[in-house]
């Protein structure tokens, strides 16, 4: 079918983390529940760190980031689920929105079911499923063979690492599992690549979904250079390279990427490469200018 549109389509999944999964979900928030996002859940900094260091459980941060974006009525609920606490005390630096979903953790609600249940609260159409319901660190083998351990310090290494995996093993999250199963299309990223994009697919069970898709899968490429010395030296070719390896099949159809990317090394694979930038913050995509690079690609892949 030629020039398929996203009115087309009836499950658009996205998977990532943090603010480049939030920017996507905003940008594409008009497709309501046939919007779904996979979130990324093994951050261990910030006020998410702090609760998962003195309470355990999974990480809400990346979570509560895509809920922010899709928040598209403000109210009450919405400022308390974005306040911040300031001043010096305990609660200096904490989330409100991250306490909440931890309290509704504490109240044995099962993960999926207390981002529902804020989802409802702050009138959000799309779905969010987080990538495992087990809590789970990021871990790395560095260069030199040493183990490094959660997020903060794996974004530090220089080079990349010989190895990720998560720590203890875990299972995807059934719902995300499914909803891959049942998706018309497919998104990865943008976000840091180590520390938001792959967690998702050192999950086996998430890597099988996406070796038996049929669906078409767009990689959206980040904008600004990463913060993660290992991570911002990688060209888009060994960026995709490293991902199909772990997934064990190639199953990127088409990437999305800026005017700055280099894509000499692409092949045989559909490249829209369009102005992205938004206006206030460089290296964030502008939510109107990605929507229609990936309607583009869309209508590219037939």
């Amino acid at each position: 079918m030629r020039n398929r549109t996203f009115a087309d389509l009836d499950r658009v999944v996205a998977l990532g983390g943090g603010h480049g999964l939030g920017r996507v979900m905003s940008s594409l928030s008009s497709l309501g529940s046939r919007l779904t996002g996979i979130v990324t859940t093994t951050d261990n900094g910030g006020s998410t760190g702090r609760i998962r260091r003195s309470e355990g459980g999974i990480a809400w941060g990346d979570m509560r980031n895509c809920l922010n974006q899709l928040i598209t009525e403000q109210s009450v609920a919405s400022a308390m689920f974005e306040y911040r606490f300031g001043g010096n005390g305990e609660l200096s630096g904490h989330n409100l929105g991250n306490l909440m979903l931890k309290a509704l953790d504490h109240l044995s609600v099962r993960p999926l079911e207390a981002i529902n249940l804020i989802r409802n609260l702050l009138k959000v159409d799309a779905f969010l499923i987080p990538m495992s319901e087990q809590p789970v660190d990021l871990m790395a083998t560095d260069a030199d063979g040493h183990f490094i351990y959660g997020e903060v310090n794996i974004d530090q290494l220089s080079s990349p690492p010989q190895e990720l995996s998560l720590y203890p093993k875990a299972h995807a999250t059934r719902e995300a599992v499914q909803a891959i199963a049942e998706a018309d299309l497919i998104l990865i990223g943008p976000g840091s690549f180590y520390t938001s994009l792959m967690p998702i697919l050192l999950l086996e069970d998430m890597d099988q979904a996406l070796r038996r898709t049929p669906a078409p899968v767009v990689f959206i490429g980040n904008l600004g250079k990463e913060l993660s010395t290992a991570a911002a030296n990688l060209s888009l070719a060994q960026t995709l390279d490293i991902m199909e390896q772990r997934i064990g099949k190639r199953v990127v159809d088409a990437v999305v990427v800026g005017p700055q990317t280099d894509v000499s090394e692409i092949t045989d694979r559909v490249v829209t490469q369009e102005p992205l930038e938004a206006s206030d913050v460089r290296y964030r995509h502008d939510r109107h200018l990605l929507r229609l690079a990936l309607e583009k690609a869309l209508q590219q892949l037939g």
